[in-house]
């Protein structure tokens, strides 16, 4: 039975003791001393009392943290990692804002915990070592752990400058997870390749879904991102059979041919989210891994990281649109109009989420929360819709094609224009990387962003074919590689330096 996220643990450490649960650069853990680790943070925070209380991570990413993660799940508590690499001023309004009852850090970041603290309660994982566990008390504990109980808060960034705290229940996650393992035929033969940090959302499939399936988790270092060749040798080596990466990492691996230098057939399950998958890049993966089983998913973290997929079964162009799919079980898509009615088929509309995954909200922020979450009465009884801010609109397959952000949707010469469609015809250029489009507001310009060596009067052409003159860019600019940030995404914020 299971009851809250810990079951599955326990589950997993009854039934594969010497199986290997996470993997990092320089240690290995099986599930059985693992659990174990894990009571022991556990113990460390309720003998201080702490239940149902917000516990913010600053350790670097590792084997630690992610028993970490369970120790505060455990605890009844509920957890948000900091980037170790963010600013301190930033890591400090969080701390303000989320208010913890503790810090956990490691003597290695203990200085800059202790800067962002203030004068809050900081423990370290070296003095958990060697804790007498009361394991009753910590068997006592988790059985007053309920679905509904928070399970972590992820910021977000704020249009204010104000990061967003987003609450996420263990039924939620639960529900996601489930869902997950279910659909891509997850096993404990599994071994999970993690690409996304764990401030990340991304990360919630690896660190949740590797444990309910029994499988291995293994945190890939960072650095092997930069270098697709290493990349793929360190996935050939540990032979993964299973990623769940942002579209930016497997287009860079395309992008520079490590694909025909490094043999990954052993990858059975490629699946990807957080951004616009180009078909181009993802057919170069396709041609070099052809038996995969290859999932574009979409969701923002409000609906606890995914909310619908699309398992890739047929062949597209190079231009054209991936879809998004249809819903996770127990999730509900509407798309709603500027007028607020319900888009009619082919029509274009605000992608709306309901159902088990959807967050609480945004923490200590009624305001913001109220104007994403939205209460609707139908049928006799009230229903919390996130308005997420995506568009999109049905094919005539009746499968959900993604097309840009609200805040990408600008009126230029009197037209109405989705970025993303010019980045879709761009993306299509096979002399092209990846490529950014941005509006600059005060001179009324769109500028692109591309990694290329092609001549701007051949990209100029070559969009000719495929877009209206209205909606070529005006400014390109050409950069040698595209800035990403902390979650390997294009960092837009970067770009919108320079135009």
């Amino acid at each position: 039975m299971i009851w809250n996220m810990t079951d599955y643990l326990e589950r997993a450490a009854e039934r594969f003791p010497e199986r290997v649960a996470v993997v990092d650069s320089t240690r290995e853990i099986l599930y059985d001393r693992f659990r174990m680790q894990v009571r022991q943070m556990a113990w460390a925070l309720i003998s201080r009392g702490l239940f149902r209380r917000p516990v913010v991570m600053y350790l670097d990413k590792g084997v630690t943290a992610v028993e970490a993660i369970w120790g505060i799940v455990y605890s009844g508590c509920y957890y948000t990692p900091l980037d170790i690499h963010m600013p301190l001023s930033r890591a400090g309004r969080i701390v303000e804002t989320l208010e913890p009852a503790l810090i956990l850090t490691d003597e290695a970041h203990l200085e800059a915990a202790r800067e962002i603290g203030g004068n809050r309660e900081i423990l370290t994982v070296e003095a958990m070592q060697g804790l007498d566990v009361d394991d009753a008390a910590v068997e006592r504990h988790r059985r007053q752990i309920i679905d509904t109980d928070l399970l972590y808060v992820f910021f977000t960034s704020g249009s204010t400058g104000i990061p967003k705290g987003v609450m996420i229940s263990h039924r939620a996650v639960m529900d996601f997870t489930e869902a997950a393992v279910e659909t891509f035929g997850m096993t404990e033969e599994e071994r999970i390749g993690n690409q996304g940090a764990l401030h990340f959302d991304l990360s919630t499939l690896d660190v949740y879904g590797s444990v309910a399936a029994g499988a291995a988790l293994y945190l890939i270092p960072p650095k092997y991102f930069k270098f697709p060749v290493k990349l793929l040798q360190y996935i050939a080596e540990h032979r993964i059979s299973m990623i769940y990466w942002v579209p930016s990492a497997l287009v860079v691996t395309a992008n520079l041919r490590a694909l025909q230098v490094v043999d990954v057939h052993c990858l059975k399950k490629i699946t990807f989210c957080g951004e616009v998958m180009p078909c181009k890049q993802l057919n170069v993966w396709r041609k070099y891994v052809p038996d995969a089983l290859y999932a574009n998913l979409y969701g923002p973290t409000e609906t606890t990281c995914a909310s619908t997929y699309y398992i890739v079964e047929r062949e597209f162009g190079e231009g054209d649109m991936l879809p998004i799919g249809k819903p996770f079980r127990n999730t509900r898509i509407r798309l709603v109009t500027e007028e607020g009615r319900e888009a009619q088929p082919g029509e274009m509309g605000e992608i709306c989420i309901g159902g088990s995954s959807l967050a609480y909200g945004y923490y200590q922020d009624e305001i913001r929360t109220r104007e994403s979450f939205v209460t609707y009465e139908d049928g006799g009884y009230k229903e919390i819709w996130y308005h997420t801010g995506d568009l999109a609109r049905y094919n005539e397959r009746g499968e959900l094609l993604y097309l840009s952000r609200k805040d990408f949707q600008i009126k230029h010469m009197g037209h109405r224009i989705e970025l993303g469609e010019i980045e879709t015809a761009l993306n299509a250029i096979e002399e092209i990387g990846q490529c950014c489009c941005l509006y600059d507001e005060e001179k009324h310009k769109i500028v692109a962003f591309l990694e290329t060596e092609l001549e701007e009067d051949k990209i100029r052409e070559r969009l000719a074919l495929v877009i209206p003159d209205y909606m070529q860019p005006d400014r390109y600019r050409f950069v040698k590689d595209m800035p990403h940030n902390a979650n390997g995404k294009i960092d837009r914020a970067a770009l919108r330096k320079e135009v």
